[in-house]
């Protein structure tokens, strides 16, 4: 009994800390989170997320 309820405790744990973890990414305005290229990329500026590779060559060059 005490094993499930330690095990309840940590599932809701990690399930809460990754919900805080995306509201906060969404608050900051993040559209791709996750992706470590999310403010640089293309896909950062539409609703699109297809963030691939060093982010190099996705960059818009003006």
């Amino acid at each position: 009994m005490l094993d499930n309820i330690i095990i309840i405790g940590i599932t809701a744990l990690v399930v809460g800390l990754a919900s805080w973890y995306v509201i906060r990414a969404k608050r900051k305005g993040q559209k791709c989170i996750g992706c470590p290229f999310a403010k640089t990329c293309v896909a950062a500026r539409s609703s699109c997320c297809s963030c691939e590779g060093d982010g190099q060559e996705q960059n818009e060059s003006d």
